[in-house]
């Protein structure tokens, strides 16, 4: 699938053990090609490495919000799997407008 490498969002996937396997170019232009092939652990603060560990160990969803260099993120991390086996996680991380619209509903 080419056109994920050019999505304009940024993609991040880890395997089982949380080393980089696969990023996309918005990933490369965020956190270099050079976290390809190692653990995400030492990137994050402990508080973060924390949170790392409870998603691993639960392979839950996490969502949230950041502004980072005036850019306001959607950041959503979730469980991959090769058919049943838990393969690691992926993260999109999207760069939200200032005036995005938010619609309810029914």
């Amino acid at each position: 699938m080419k056109w994920i490498k050019k999505a304009p969002v940024a993609i991040t996937v880890t395997d089982r053990n949380g080393v980089v396997i696969d990023m996309n170019e918005k990933s490369v232009e965020s956190f270099g090609k050079d976290v390809i092939g190692k653990s995400l652990y030492p990137c994050h603060s402990e508080k973060s490495r924390l949170k790392i560990d409870e998603l691993f160990k639960n392979r839950s969803i996490n969502a949230y919000t950041i502004e980072k260099n005036s850019a306001k993120k959607l950041i959503y991390q979730f469980p991959w799997y090769d058919g049943d086996e838990f393969g690691g996680y992926v993260e999109l991380s999207i760069v939200l407008p200032d005036d995005i619209p938010h619609f309810i509903r029914k």
